[in-house]
């Protein structure tokens, strides 16, 4: 097995890459990085997928270790992408599913010798924001929302189950990119038809990561020596209030941004009686990452600057 060479000149001898949750907006786009990277890449996914030069495997359930058993055999990384994501009104009964496949995951790489668990977390596992309070990998963890307690969870079970071996935790924020999913999909497709958006007022700093940035970091997470036993915020580096964001989705697509100053108190309210209280809170909300500790660990630096990202954002990405 030859030796890669990791950006700071560490070396790994990881190879062979499996990844879970293969056919999601995150999983695609790592898949693709993976394999032009040269690993062997086995992508694992409940709904059928397709790839040149990637073993593609559809799974039932993430929970059956015997289904897991062969396939993890061999592997040297295995990435975990799969998890229910955020769902409007879910309870935490909801996404107890997230834990139970977690923990058999994690026992699974265990009895199998895999070299590294990469595990894709939340920013939401800090819970709310402060403004001017950026978040870094020693902040409390108080999550409030479900989703976020199940990842809190989950990172748990990893610590647990794989305890003195090798694993690896990753908490974003928002990710921004080509046919995302939530709200940076439902932004671009308004800032697209022309449709005006009542967030001008929306200033509080807020940090992204595009995701080509988010890939990049996970693939270096999954072979740096000094990423061992660590869990890493992440994040492109520029704050912007979501207004300025909006601003910026517009620049990427070469449409105006057509915002509106409607006082927060009456937005709040509106959205209240729409039932999309949450959606618009999270947007006006302040939340910053401080992702110092992946450069100065790691030696990761954002490939794509915001304006960038977002331009990759609005046209396809190639396949492999």
């Amino acid at each position: 097995m030859r030796f890669l060479h990791t950006k700071t000149g560490g070396h790994s001898t990881a190879r062979r890459i499996l990844v879970t949750g293969a056919s999601g907006f995150i999983g695609q786009a790592l898949i693709q990085h993976l394999a032009h990277a040269g690993y062997t890449v086995t992508a694992l996914s409940r709904q059928p997928l397709t790839l040149p030069r990637v073993r593609c495997v559809s799974i039932a359930d993430y929970a059956d270790g015997d289904v897991l058993a062969p396939l993890l055999a061999g592997q040297d990384v295995v990435i975990h992408l799969a998890a229910l994501a955020h769902q409007r009104n879910a309870t935490a009964v909801a996404f107890d599913s997230n834990v139970r496949t977690t923990e058999a995951l994690a026992r699974a790489c265990a009895q199998a010798g895999v070299g590294r668990l990469v595990l894709l977390s939340s920013i939401g596992v800090y819970g709310p924001a402060q403004a001017g309070r950026p978040f870094t990998e020693t902040s409390p963890t108080t999550p409030t929302e479900p989703y976020a307690v199940s990842k809190l969870a989950c990172e748990q079970v990893v610590a647990h189950e794989l305890a003195g071996r090798d694993w690896v935790i990753i908490r974003p924020p928002l990710v921004y990119g080509p046919h995302a999913p939530g709200n940076f999909g439902q932004l671009q497709r308004a800032v697209a038809r022309g449709a005006w958006l009542p967030l001008g007022r929306a200033t509080p700093l807020r940090s992204f990561v595009g995701l080509d940035n988010l890939v990049d970091f996970i693939a270096l997470c999954a072979v740096h020596p000094a990423a061992r036993q660590q869990a890493f915020v992440v994040a492109d580096g520029e704050d912007v209030s979501t207004a300025d964001f909006i601003r910026a989705i517009g620049r990427a697509l070469g449409r105006p941004a057509r915002l509106l100053n409607v006082p927060l108190s009456l937005l709040r309210g509106l959205a209240g009686l729409l039932g999309r209280a949450e959606t618009v809170d999270k947007l006006l909300a302040p939340l910053q990452v401080d992702a110092r500790l992946a450069r100065l660990e790691l030696g990761w630096t954002p490939p794509y600057t915001l304006a960038q990202g977002l331009q990759r954002a609005a046209v396809p990405t190639p396949a492999i």
